[in-house]
């Protein structure tokens, strides 16, 4: 039987997280990539979507980061083959919980760190491509709170 994976990701807001993320997925073949982003892909992100546009709202944050690690650890008892997260994960305890249910259920776990958070020019490339517009300022706090 082949390996369940389970990836986490870390990095920068505009690191490139979810292009690694496209990237990883479009190599599995068309059927896989597409069962993959239906039932494999979880990030807190995509709950702050109202009607297609982004709408950050910071009391909701940990109410979504629950919502996205129960959906996550729900396609892991589903046993999917392929089990990801594409958050920041700036500090470990914000993965901490995927990584443990995900080993707890027989998944090999890789994390992967996108970009040099504590590099200056990293930081600046973040500020000009995330999609979110965090600031320069607000990722440079993050990339001093990053733990390795």
């Amino acid at each position: 039987m082949p390996t369940k994976l389970a990836i986490i990701m870390r990095g920068l807001p505009g690191s490139g997280k979810s292009y690694w993320v496209e990237k990883f997925i479009t190599s599995q073949g068309i059927e896989q990539a597409i069962h993959i982003r239906q039932h494999g892909l979880f990030s807190t992100d995509r709950y702050f979507y109202q009607q297609g546009q982004y709408r950050f709202n910071p009391q909701k944050i940990g109410q979504y980061h629950q919502a996205n690690l129960t959906a996550f650890i729900q396609a892991l008892a589903r046993n999917e083959p392929i089990v990801i997260c594409d958050n920041t994960n700036i500090a470990k305890w914000e993965f901490m919980a995927y990584e443990a249910a995900a080993k707890a259920l027989g998944y090999q776990v890789k994390v992967v760190l996108v970009g040099l958070p504590g590099n200056d020019q990293h930081q600046q490339l973040c500020a000009q491509r995330n999609q979110h517009q965090v600031s320069l300022a607000h990722i440079q706090k993050m990339a001093q709170l990053f733990e390795e």
